[in-house]
């Protein structure tokens, strides 16, 4: 299999983390990619028709894209065991879409502010992206630390690294203290060896 992959990507680290997780990281080869909005670069187009990543490269059938379905097709094959049964799932999987959108809000305002032309970048609109990082980050200090610190699972990965991926381009934002119980549980959680392996670096 080929991942398609950029090392600062919090979508790509979520596959990693899994892959580390399973101890199969060899089980697939990296191939670099890189692009933004405007600029596809080396982004895997002809595998990926929105042209982002991850995308995976399988041999069994296309391509597949978007971080949340490769995590399901690779826990399925490699039997990770990172998806729990119904009825947890289901918490598993929308704290897994929180993660995801704080991930894709932050990344949207690393493009605002450093990849849009400047005179045309607007602080409001990232400002804008950045209460939806604080309303997602509230309601998990409010009402999934229970998850957060039970067994293992992608939801827990995918916060992970959301959060990684702050610290990462917008460390000034200081999001800690306002969410002492949330930066308590990622102290602990991004000391695991597969966090540790796949830290976001340019």
């Amino acid at each position: 299999m080929k991942l398609y992959h950029a090392p600062a990507s919090p979508f790509v680290r979520k596959v990693m983390v899994l892959l580390h997780e399973a101890q199969a990281t060899d089980r697939v080869t990296l191939i670099p990619a890189a692009g933004h909005p405007l600029d596809a670069g080396t982004m895997p187009v002809d595998r990926n028709p929105l042209g982002k990543i991850p995308a995976l490269e399988r041999p069994d059938g296309p391509t597949l894209y978007d971080s949340r379905v490769i995590t399901r097709y690779l826990d399925d094959l490699l039997r990770a065991g990172l998806y729990p049964a119904a009825p947890r799932l289901w918490d598993s999987l929308t704290i897994e879409a929180t993660g995801d959108g704080i991930a894709e809000a932050a990344v949207l305002m690393r493009y605002e502010m450093h990849v849009r032309p400047e005179a045309t970048r607007s602080a409001a609109w990232a400002d804008a992206q950045w209460q939806k990082i604080a309303r997602a980050l509230a309601a998990l200090e409010d009402r999934w630390m229970s998850h957060l610190s039970g067994p293992l699972d992608m939801g827990q990965v995918a916060v992970a690294c959301a959060i990684g991926y702050l610290d990462f381009r917008h460390a000034e934002r200081e999001w800690r203290s306002t969410h002492p119980a949330l930066a308590t549980w990622y102290t602990t959680f991004s000391a695991r060896p597969s966090m540790r392996a796949t830290a976001p670096h340019a």
